[in-house]
């Protein structure tokens, strides 16, 4: 087994990434403190064809020095955009048709395994990571899903959240 070099990988270029079709989900971040984490739910979007990603609130935007630690070049290839209220975010993409499913410990939360398909797009908030997903945005939300988890604590990073979320998400939408 020999490790491969990057020039040995063949991944598309930015022009062919932004003209690729995408997978149908969008990323909200509401009011996450480390632009380390904006960086790497970047990184994870770019390497799942995410559709979109929403800024919302104090989430740092690029461009922005922790942010491009982690992204590596991801900002300039995943599409986003900044809307000041995760509320009004939430409620934009209702319109337009999206499933949106808070990503929360909630009563009531679909755990992950459990979660099926709708059939339209979807879109998952990420919270702060001291306190979640503001209940404002929760209350709308057509679903929340919880990670099992079954140590001692009670949360993950965002960034491994939005990981094991996309990842899950992008399997079932993809067999």
């Amino acid at each position: 087994m020999k490790k491969l070099k990057n020039k040995d990988l063949q991944r598309i270029n930015i022009e062919a990434f932004k003209s690729a079709e995408k997978t149908p989900i969008t990323i909200v971040l509401d009011n996450v403190r480390s632009a380390i984490n904006v960086g790497s739910v970047f990184r994870t979007s770019d390497a799942f064809l995410i559709e979109n990603i929403i800024l919302c609130g104090i989430t740092a935007t690029p461009p922005n020095k922790e942010i491009r630690k982690a992204a590596l070049g991801s900002t300039d290839s995943v599409k986003w955009e900044y809307i000041k209220n995760t509320t009004d975010a939430v409620k934009q993409l209702i319109k337009d048709g999206y499933h949106v499913v808070g990503i929360e410990q909630a009563d009531k939360s679909t755990q992950l395994n459990e979660f099926e398909l709708p059939k339209k797009p979807i879109a998952i908030i990420l919270g702060n990571e001291v306190n979640g997903v503001d209940q404002q945005a929760i209350d709308l939300c057509n679903e929340v899903i919880e990670i099992p988890q079954f140590g001692t604590k009670h949360s993950l990073n965002i960034a491994v959240t939005s990981g094991i979320i996309i990842w899950d998400l992008w399997k079932k939408l993809n067999t």
